[in-house]
């Protein structure tokens, strides 16, 4: 009988069920029942599927790699949950910047000024700006993600030995806790790596596989107080023939923002949430939470000014729909989104945040 057999089979099925059981009657600090039982019916899809690795016609080394990317992924997302509530964000930037550049006193003090927001940084654990990244907001509130290179530094002397500092196999299991825990990405000049990052970030937003956040690209200075236009020049040079060709949307620029000091970039962190608090969807619904209500003439404005990314029906203010697992306090806008022009829902998020606390509309 092969595996795939096996597991189709109702004594296989029903031994994986009490399993699984018995594992989450052993734990506790679980009183939502609901909650559990659906903790269980995804743990009993995973036990099932990685019984079924072993009738797939796979070789050792390609199921030793979905082990270690679970293990991997398990033993990250422990640690982050630990700190769930706490704002963080990621920075990237070069390895290679050595610690008299302009660019790393820019990152370290972007990372002293952010955590005495109360945010934590997120950094992959190496030297140059990653290292510039911890010095700021110091160990207690740093996490470091490295990657084992051949050619680089495993832990900067500020992380290493810390227990926020986590290893990696693999690059894809590294950058999904990068984004899968940041509430904000700053971005300093950078290589390969940095591209790739920043790539990486901008593809999942645009497509609508990563929440809307904050990115933010930080020009170092000339060592002179000017910004050195490294990102403007990476604008001109990427990002205007992208658009020239018609490869990305007009709007998908938005997506992104310049910041000419650390200081300018936490305070444009800062406003992406000055109302505006997180997103989800509940059905086909996409429902922005705030801080704060918005006032209806405030709603009826956005309804107006955004019906292109709106497929029917209008913007409404709500309280928590059913469904929704948190965060029940805050008020909500719910309506059904395009799920395309994130650049555009960007902007929208930017006017709720811009909004008067009378209740007041812009002009125009």
């Amino acid at each position: 009988m092969t595996p795939e057999a096996s597991m189709s089979d109702d004594s296989m099925h029903d031994r994986l069920q009490r399993l699984v059981r018995d594992a989450a009657a052993a734990v506790h600090g679980h009183p939502d029942p609901r909650a559990m039982a659906r903790r269980r019916r995804h743990v009993e899809e995973l036990a099932s599927t990685a019984l079924r690795l072993l009738g797939d016609g796979m070789d050792t080394g390609q199921i030793k790699l979905i082990e270690l990317a679970v293990k991997e992924m398990r033993r990250a997302y422990r640690l982050f949950n630990r700190f769930r509530g706490v704002r963080k964000v990621s920075i990237f930037g070069s390895a290679r910047t050595p610690a008299d550049h302009p660019d790393y006193h820019a990152a370290r003090e972007f990372g002293q000024l952010i955590a005495a927001e109360s945010w934590m940084a997120i950094t992959g654990a190496g030297d140059g700006i990653m290292k510039a990244g911890h010095e700021g907001p110091t160990r207690e509130a740093s996490f470091g993600l490295s990657i084992r290179l051949p050619f680089e530094t495993n832990a900067n002397a500020v992380i290493a030995g810390d227990e926020k500092l986590l290893s990696f196999r693999y690059f894809f299991t590294r950058k999904l806790m990068f984004v899968g825990h940041s509430d904000a990405v700053a971005v300093f000049p950078g290589g390969f790596g940095t591209m790739d990052e920043i790539f990486e970030v901008l593809t999942l937003v645009q497509t609508g596989k990563s929440p809307l956040v904050p990115i933010v690209l930080v020009e170092g200075s000339d060592g002179q107080g000017q910004p050195r236009g490294y990102w403007k020049r990476w604008e001109y040079g990427v990002v205007d023939n992208l658009l020239s060709q018609g490869w990305i949307s007009p709007e998908d620029p938005g997506l992104y923002e310049f910041a000419e000091s650390p200081a300018d970039a936490v305070r444009r962190i800062l406003r992406f949430y000055r109302r505006y608090h997180s997103s989800r969807y509940v059905d086909d619904m996409l429902v922005l939470r705030m801080k704060r209500p918005l006032s209806p003439a405030q709603v009826d404005w956005l309804d107006a000014s955004f019906r292109n990314i709106i497929t029917s029906g209008r913007i409404e203010q709500t309280g928590a729909l059913e469904g929704e697992q948190e965060h029940h306090e805050l008020p909500r806008l719910r309506f059904h989104f395009a799920k395309r022009g994130f650049g555009t829902l960007r902007r929208m998020i930017d006017r709720i945040n811009d909004m008067p606390d009378d209740g007041s509309v812009p002009a125009g």
